[in-house]
């Protein structure tokens, strides 16, 4: 598999805000995102065996298969690698790609983070995890239709500040009109961690 890095941290957005957990960071992505923060491209060839060796090395039982667009590589096979060691398996996915029904199965928890243009492929979302631009009101009026157990809003980070600081308000605004949606912040930028 192209390995983009493995790291340990804390989760920083979303339900398991404030989670120790191993990130497994997959290369590529079938989106190009302008405001795609993660450089994702360089990668390392490791096997199934040499990633489960590499996550076990950390503490933590929460892993994080992450992208890029995890999707394009993943297997269920790795996944019951990393089930054999104790761990549960998170994914992050744009939702663009199928997951076969085996792999979805498999894992523990699918956070689903939409992109405007991106086609919904996925049919289980533990978690909807959306940008949340507030200049483009009808993307986000569409995710109200998508069914997941829970929803959060995390307002775009342009590194912007005039940006940023409307944005962020706008996403605190649309939430209390719609209280389906939490907010989730990137706390990882605001402790400065990786």
């Amino acid at each position: 598999m192209k390995i983009n890095e493995i790291f340990y941290s804390l989760q920083g957005e979303g339900h398991f805000t404030g989670t120790p957990a191993v990130f497994v960071r997959l290369s590529g992505c079938n989106l190009k995102c302008d405001f795609c923060d993660t450089d994702h491209l360089p990668h390392s060839d490791m096997t199934e065996e040499d990633i489960v060796e590499r996550v076990s090395d950390f503490p933590a039982t929460h892993v994080v298969i992450t992208g890029g667009e995890p999707t394009l590589q993943l297997t269920a096979s790795l996944v019951d690698k990393l089930h054999a060691a104790g761990k549960f398996v998170q994914i992050e996915t744009n939702g663009t790609q199928n997951l076969d029904d085996n792999l979805e199965q498999k894992l523990d928890w699918v956070t689903c983070s939409p992109k405007q243009g991106g086609q919904l492929r996925i049919s289980r979302i533990d978690e909807l995890k959306a940008v949340f631009d507030y200049r483009q009101p009808d993307f986000i009026s569409e995710l109200n239709a998508i069914n997941a157990r829970f929803r959060y809003l995390q307002p775009c980070d342009r590194k912007e500040k005039g940006y940023n600081d409307t944005n962020t308000a706008e996403c605190i605004k649309y939430i209390l009109e719609h209280p389906q949606w939490r907010l989730s912040l990137q706390t990882h930028k605001i402790l400065s961690i990786q």
